[in-house]
């Protein structure tokens, strides 16, 4: 493989690695995905825990399959979503955790990506 061709694997490869973490960057697909991570739940499970519409759960559930993140399975007139690889995904979320422990507020004072920035 020559150089070039290496840089543009690892591009490609950077590419894909920010689409996972986009999947992750919203605060109500990331409460979805915390929640998934106790076990299965319906939409309705998760609207009323979390207090979201159903239409936004139902948006961002729709988002994470598509990434791979979630699965669904019909129960009855409902579908019962699970985490796709609950034990990976648990790990990036202890880790993310770490990392941010380690940060402080750095992350949150980002002036391009905090919490200031979003409003």
């Amino acid at each position: 493989m020559t150089m070039k061709e290496l840089v543009i694997d690892e591009s490609a490869g950077l590419a894909v690695a920010a689409c996972l973490f986009h999947g992750f960057s919203d605060a109500s697909r990331l409460a979805i995905v915390r929640h998934l991570a106790l076990g299965p739940h319906r939409v309705v499970d998760l609207t009323e825990h979390l207090g979201l519409a159903q239409s936004t759960v139902s948006k961002h559930l729709a988002c994470l399959r598509d990434c791979g993140l979630v699965d669904s399975r019909p129960q009855g007139r409902a579908s019962v979503f699970t985490l796709s690889h609950p034990e990976a995904t648990l790990e990036l979320l202890s880790a993310a955790e770490r990392l941010l422990g380690l940060t402080g507020d750095a992350v949150a004072l980002c002036p391009v990506y905090g919490v200031e920035a979003n409003s």
